[in-house]
């Protein structure tokens, strides 16, 4: 075909009456058009109009290639929309797109928000703990959620976990049916909420996670094997995390290592031997909001490490063995960073010899704090850590 096959077209509330000219002539020239019943209803789809199948595939729009598509989406649909998933499989010239405003706009504009300092979020098949690393006092988000239930569930969650917030509820923004109110988390009582909907946060008060690493050691669910709260901050800051680096975390204990590194933008493989404490890692990726960062493995990390992707940075906290460095070397590319902590003497001399053969930076963590003494108080000290910090 000499022209795109595809348009994308994003639709507002306001269907038909609120596209461009561009959009209309395009919907208008389209032969089959996929969206979602609402969206096929606003846009007058008639017999051109096929629903997206359920679960979610993009399957049936490629399989008409050759034919005039158009693919209608709320708003703008590189928007937590269905855009990227499509063009994903697409080649540059095959399609083209028609954005409109998207409800986080619209919403932004309706409460006079700076965009730029709102967080936004789609909650539409999410769990609320995805907003726990933004939220904190003073702190604005506007979320887009599932149905006309999932606004009171928010304020309920919200509420649980100890913030007091102003609420807005959203409803059909931009189109003839819109509705919005106003709210508090503690007081919430709105009935009759249909969907589409969106809530408007504005945290009033409530502390939400540091932003340095070394997080309280109650907030993760462990069973003793955890890397204690000092000497996570300096293992995480001898990893170096970066926004969208992958973390293979072999024997991680709570995965606490692992949560720290997802809450800095990367994504982690955790690898653990212990069934009970994969439950563990698993519960503190949900309850952190990481739970699409972070992946567990069971098993023999040895074994399995080859099937998953390479990482930018490797942590080892479960001891290990010279065979597993010579394999690490073996596999890893140039530049991969690589830190270990050891507690057991056996350990130490791992790492010593791993040193002496590799090189990079041994650095042992001797840490004390404050216990009584009867009536007195005395230093209260901590098992040495050894810890190698090295580069591939």
């Amino acid at each position: 075909m000499d022209k795109p096959w595809i348009a994308i077209i994003g639709l507002g509330e306001d269907g038909l009456p609120g596209l461009s000219d561009a959009s209309r002539a395009a919907l208008a020239q389209a032969e089959i058009i996929f969206g979602g019943p609402r969206h096929l209803d606003l846009a007058a789809a008639g017999a051109k109009g096929r629903a997206w199948p359920m679960p979610f595939s993009v399957a049936p729009v490629l399989a008409c290639k050759g034919q005039n598509v158009a693919i209608i989406a709320s708003g703008d649909p590189f928007w937590f929309g269905a855009g990227s998933s499509l063009t994903a499989h697409l080649a540059r010239d095959e399609w083209q797109a028609f954005p409109a405003p998207s409800t986080f706009q619209l919403a932004a504009a309706h409460l006079g928000w700076r965009m730029e300092d709102t967080t936004c979020h789609g909650l539409h098949a999410a769990p609320f703990a995805r907003l726990r690393p933004v939220l904190t006092k003073g702190h604005r988000a506007i979320c887009l959620v599932r149905d006309g239930n999932a606004p009171q569930a928010l304020a309920k969650w919200l509420t649980d976990q100890g913030f007091t917030a102003h609420l807005t509820v959203l409803e059909a923004l931009g189109g003839p049916n819109q509705r919005i109110r106003e709210t508090t988390a503690a007081t919430f009582a709105l009935t009759e909420i249909k969907a589409p909907v969106a809530v408007a946060i504005e945290i009033t008060a409530g502390q939400g996670l540091s932003r340095a690493s070394g997080l309280d050691d109650a907030l993760f669910a462990h069973d003793g094997q955890i890397t204690k709260r000092p000497v996570r901050a300096l293992t995480l800051s001898a990893l170096a995390p970066r926004a969208g680096e992958v973390l293979w975390d072999i024997g991680a204990g709570s995965g606490s290592i692992s949560v720290e590194w997802c809450l800095a933008g990367g994504r982690a493989l955790a690898f653990e031997l212990r069934p009970d404490r994969a439950i563990n890692i698993r519960a503190n990726a949900l309850n952190f909001g990481v739970d699409h960062r972070l992946t567990c493995i069971e098993g023999t990390a040895s074994e399995t490490l080859t099937a998953h992707p390479i990482p930018d940075a490797v942590f080892i906290g479960g001891g290990g063995n010279a065979a597993l460095y010579d394999q690490l070397w073996q596999i890893l590319p140039e530049g991969t960073r690589i830190v270990a902590n050891g507690v057991t003497l056996e350990t130490e001399s791992l790492l010593a010899g791993q040193h002496a053969q590799r090189g990079g930076t041994l650095l042992r963590i001797e840490l004390a704090a404050a216990a009584p003494i009867g009536r007195m108080r005395g230093w209260d000290a901590t098992r040495p850590v050894v810890q190698l910090s090295a580069i591939r």
